[in-house]
């Protein structure tokens, strides 16, 4: 009796998740969310939000059903070649140990060497139903004892959301699509990497200065190109490496971006 009644109540969560689709409708007790607060360990001081870690509490139900049409998403996403082959991150078969065997076939290839939803293919009812799904949300914060009144929050994916890992993918395929004919047509040969928000640009040449000069151009391209995504680029982890196969003292050019609006990188000695 017991594995009829599993049986009949997961045929019922089918029936619900397939409607959501069907009818372009996120039901609204799944948009609201509780954020719990909690100060990260070791601050000096604790007067800016990033020195705070937020969990945030989700309807169990609903992200089951957004692990799901993730799933079908990436599945979509990845016959239909819309991905770009550098997104590493956020994708099932494609790990860190992905992205480090990558770059280190770059280092040793040069050494050797010396040198959006409805283009996805997605169903029109997809696209609707993520007009809803984006839209409505509300959350309250509990800090300690404190409780606030829930608020919307309307700006941007929630952390938290099941469905967030496959629409951040989603949303910087095209960008990287487009900064790469960007720098095809500037004639810069540079590679990228990126793994869900960190990005790596890959440079192979002898000179460090010509090496310099190329990531000095995109790094420009790039940073203006993800202004007009609505995003920015978190200067203060932006960090430069050399490798060389030189088993003399190796002191690298630093990276002057001063001329971007940031300071000057410097290599670290490894």
């Amino acid at each position: 009796m017991k594995i009829i009644k599993d049986v009949t109540y997961l045929d019922k969560l089918i029936d619900i998740a397939n409607a959501c689709i069907n009818i372009g409708h996120w039901p609204s007790h799944f948009k609201i969310s509780t954020t719990i607060v909690i100060p990260k360990q070791n601050k000096n001081s604790y007067d800016s939000s990033k020195f705070y870690q937020s969990i945030v509490l989700l309807n169990i139900i609903s992200k089951l059903f957004e692990k799901v049409i993730g799933e079908r998403m990436q599945f979509l996403m990845i016959s239909n070649n819309f991905i770009h082959p550098c997104q590493l991150g956020n994708l099932k078969q494609r790990s860190t140990i992905n992205a480090s065997i990558i770059l280190t076939f770059f280092i040793c290839i040069g050494w050797v060497r010396n040198k959006i939803l409805n283009k996805a293919s997605f169903d029109p009812k997809v696209s609707i139903f993520f007009h809803n799904y984006l839209v409505g949300r509300k959350t309250k914060y509990l800090w300690n004892n404190f409780s606030s009144l829930f608020f919307n929050v309307n700006i941007g994916i929630g952390q938290g959301l099941a469905l967030l890992p496959i629409l951040s993918v989603l949303y910087l395929s095209p960008f990287f699509y487009i900064f790469e004919k960007r720098l095809k047509i500037l004639k810069i040969p540079i590679f990228i990497i990126s793994f869900i928000d960190n990005n790596l640009l890959i440079f192979q040449n002898k000179s460090i200065l010509n090496s310099n000069k190329n990531i000095f151009y995109s790094y420009n391209v790039i940073s203006n190109l993800l202004t007009k995504f609505g995003l920015i680029i978190e200067y203060r982890k932006t960090e430069v490496f050399y490798f060389s196969r030189s088993q003399e003292e190796f002191a690298p050019s630093p990276l002057d971006l001063i001329l971007l609006g940031e300071t000057i990188l410097y290599s670290k000695t490894t």
